[in-house]
C-alpha cells in the first residue's frame, strides 16, 4: 500500500497516566478503517469482557482485545456511535477532510478511558 492511500485506525486505553494499544489495523481507504472501528465498537459493548465469536468478515489482523466495563454507560455509548448516523457521518467527513476520526468514552467507576481512532497514513504518522 503506498503511504498516501493508507489509513490506520486503533483503540487505546488510558487510565490518565498510562496507555495500552488494544489492537489495530493499517486499511487501503478511509472506508475500512470506519468499518473496523465500527466493528471493534460493537464488540466491545457486546461483549463487555466477554470473548465474542469471530466475525465472519475478515479485515487485516484480528479484533481488539475484550475489555470488562464495570458500568452500562460505555458499552451504551460504543453501540450509539457505532450505530447512529450522525456520528458515522461525522467520523467520515473528519477522515475525508485529512482530520483524524476520535471518540472517546470513560469508565468513571475505574478511571480509565477508551478511544476509538482513526487517521490517513500509517501509525507512526500520528
Amino acid at each position: 500500500m503506498t503511504r498516501a492511500g493508507v489509513h490506520s485506525a486503533e483503540v487505546t486505553l488510558s487510565d490518565g497516566q498510562r496507555f495500552a494499544s488494544l489492537g489495530g489495523v493499517v486499511v487501503r481507504n478511509r472506508r475500512l478503517a470506519l468499518v473496523w472501528l465500527r466493528r471493534q465498537a460493537l464488540r466491545l459493548a457486546d461483549g463487555h469482557g466477554l470473548l465474542l465469536a469471530p466475525e465472519p468478515v475478515r479485515l487485516p489482523r484480528g479484533d481488539v482485545l475484550p475489555v470488562r466495563f464495570h458500568g452500562s454507560d460505555a458499552p451504551e455509548e460504543l453501540r450509539c456511535w457505532a450505530t447512529e448516523g450522525a456520528h458515522q457521518d461525522h467520523a467520515i467527513r473528519a477522515l475525508e477532510a485529512g482530520f483524524p476520526a476520535l471518540f472517546t468514552v470513560l469508565d468513571p467507576a475505574v478511571g480509565l478511558s477508551l478511544t476509538l481512532a482513526g487517521w490517513r497514513g500509517h501509525p507512526a504518522d500520528r
